[in-house]
């Protein structure tokens, strides 16, 4: 294949101009998401030079101002003339949509930045833009202001000799986006990733915004290995390798690596050209082809199963494990407009070969490890199935009462779910306080006794001989796992509220945790709320107001005075409010705080990092998170 690479591989498919009319059609928001992406974008276009074979090392800066920098020692973008434009390449790169060396072959074998929208995008969106180019011994500099040409390519300086690369520096448009601060922790996350997909990239992230100075460096020469090392680092691994199959088939690269662990949880994330694939698609179906198939023969062949014996599931073999699927293809096509599954029939074959022929090998030289997941399999098996008789029994009994609701729910009467919420409350006496509280025909209250089972170290029979757990299930109505289906949904605002203390927050913690690991989609879809009721009650001359925070606090003190008249009652739970305050300040539609819980699936792998550190067994990573992120906490009586 030729890999010719210059200003006429550049092809144009059609011009910029909706682009600062519509962002969301390009970048899919102007929030917080949006803004992060047009550095992705620009990260992803040095990325592709690595994947070529080109680039060593990328360097990502946030400047004072909060524009970012982002330089790669790859080729350089094409200066010469682009001939069907008449334009400089870096031109069209930068002021043509839908331009680029990715289209048509020739210029890369395979690419991420095919996913995105590419430079133009980020240009049209930035109030200004400038590229520098290392080519040729010059370095060539242009400049853009939303998406215009205001200084035409022009020559700088020299670079020295056998030097080339590339420059690009971006403000965002603050007149666009309503979010224009970049989040550092959000960037380390994505950029993590990336240089975990790509091995021995080194990427160098750094804010200039704080002082002294951050800076992360992200180099794997493990690559997807230590990938799966560092999703494991809060888990206990059943054993120190990490299985690894790499390999080509038809045009498509694989790569597949996995361990399993102590945990009841399956974490496989799929990757195409270095981009997830929340949904999957065919290279994770060839991969949980390949892993049951192989298991079951290896299990049968050494008489672990007996020939009576029903098969393992793919289920029972993928309790507890961490696998990381990225298959690096030409021409990925993909299902949907979100780009989420992967659609390509070869990535299937491929993957399902590959993964077959080196596990088989893996475990006939490894029989210890073999054995250890096969043993941890046949309890996961044995669990399911009871967890199958419980749930069949709890279906049954359903039938026989001809209700499903549980006794201590207490229901609202309209039936619409878009109309209806649902208060989860802690303790008895807080429910009490919101059954009479509530608005009678669209709010419903079910209080918990005590504290949820940890879903994180229980397996599916345990949770489903739960009391309060079933209770949840039941209410909600979807079903959990393989039985879940949305549009049975009783109400559209599951509302978790609980007190503003260290065992509150560890309520909201479990039973997030539980909805996360068993009915995610009601995250994804935007159901899940957290109540916020006040920390402070302010009393002055027979007037009342609530404080949310400690700043709300004295915000109110400054404005009525600091002065011996001023009650102030701290509330330690949410049983200390009668009805009518618990109505007026936590369950009102008109005046309560409600926190929508969120879930960027592009992050979905360290969101399951924070999961398994604050819910799993090992202390040390916990201590770690918490000391990190305790600058991010407030209100929590320690």
């Amino acid at each position: 294949m030729s890999t010719e690479y210059g200003a006429d591989q550049i092809q144009i498919l059609e011009g910029l101009e909706a682009v600062r009319k519509r962002p969301g059609m390009y970048i899919g928001s102007t929030s917080s998401r949006g803004l992060h992406h047009l550095v992705y974008e620009i990260v992803d276009n040095a990325v592709d030079e690595a994947l070529a074979g080109f680039c060593s090392n990328i360097y990502v800066t946030v400047n004072q101002d909060n524009s970012v920098t982002v330089i790669d020692d790859g080729r350089g973008i094409p200066v010469g003339i682009n001939h069907k434009s008449g334009l400089t390449g870096v031109e069209v790169v930068f002021t043509i949509l839908h331009a680029g060396g990715k289209f048509g072959g020739g210029g890369y074998k395979v690419s991420g930045g095919l996913h995105g929208v590419g430079a133009s995008v980020v240009n049209a969106l930035s109030t200004w833009l400038e590229v520098e180019i290392c080519s040729e011994g010059k370095i060539y500099r242009q400049r853009y202001e939303k998406g215009n040409t205001v200084i035409p390519l022009e020559v700088i300086g020299d670079c020295e000799e056998g030097k080339t690369g590339t420059k690009v520096r971006f403000l965002p448009d603050s007149t666009i986006f309503e979010e224009t601060v970049f989040d550092f922790d959000v960037l380390k996350q994505r950029l993590r990733e990336t240089a975990f997909l790509t091995k021995n990239l080194r990427i160098v992230l750094r804010d200039e915004r704080v002082e002294p100075e951050v800076e992360k460096v992200f180099h794997y020469a493990g690559g997807i290995k230590e990938f799966v090392t560092y999703l494991n680092k809060s888990k206990e691994p059943l054993y120190q390798e990490i299985i690894y199959c790499e390999g080509q088939r038809d045009g498509v690269y694989v790569e597949v690596a996995m361990q399993h662990n102590d945990s009841f949880n399956d974490t496989t994330f799929s990757f195409v050209n270095n981009i997830i694939t929340p949904e999957g698609g065919t290279h994770l179906a060839g991969f949980r082809n390949a892993l049951t198939k192989t298991f079951n023969q290896y299990a049968k062949v050494n008489k672990i199963l007996k020939d009576t014996d029903t098969g393992l599931t793919g289920d029972d073999i993928r309790e507890g494990l961490t696998a990381i699927i990225s298959v690096k293809i030409e021409e990925p096509q993909f299902e949907g407009q979100t780009k989420q599954k992967l659609g390509n029939s070869e990535a299937r074959g491929a993957v399902d070969n590959i993964v077959s022929e080196q596990l088989t090998y893996f475990l006939e030289q490894n029989p210890t490890v073999a054995k250890i997941i096969c043993e941890k399999s046949l309890l996961a098996q044995r669990a399911r199935e009871a967890a199958r008789k419980a749930r069949d029994l709890t279906r049954r009994k359903t039938a026989l009462e001809n209700t499903s609701l549980p006794g201590k729910l207490a229901d609202c009467s309209d039936k619409d779910p878009k109309n209806c919420e649902i208060y989860i409350v802690e303790g008895d006496s807080a429910g009490g306080s919101a059954k009479t509280a509530r608005s009678r025909a669209t709010q419903a209250i079910l209080p918990l006794r005590g504290k949820i089972l940890n879903v994180e170290k229980a397996r599916l029979d345990k949770i489903y001989g739960n009391a309060e757990i079933k209770a949840m299930i039941t209410a909600f109505g979807t079903g959990i796992h393989e039985d879940f289906d949305i549009t049975k949904l009783r109400y559209h605002k599951i509302i978790i509220m609980t007190d503003a203390d260290v065992d509150g927050a560890h309520i909201s913690t479990l039973l997030l945790t539980f909805i996360y690991r068993f009915m995610p989609e009601l995250i994804k879809q935007g159901y899940i709320y957290l109540a916020q009721p006040p920390l402070y009650k302010i009393e002055k001359n027979k007037k009342i107001w609530y404080a949310y925070s400690d700043e709300e606090l004295n915000k109110i003190l400054v404005e009525i005075g600091r002065d011996n008249n001023n009650k102030i009652q701290r509330y330690k739970g949410l049983g200390e409010m009668d009805a009518e305050q618990l109505w007026e300040t936590t369950m009102d539609p008109e005046k309560r705080i409600l926190r929508r819980v969120m879930m960027d699936e592009e992050a979905s792998s360290e969101i399951d990092v924070t999961f398994t550190t604050l819910m799993g067994d090992k202390v040390e990573p916990r201590r770690e998170f918490i000391e990190a992120n305790a600058k991010y906490v407030q209100n929590l009586d320690v």
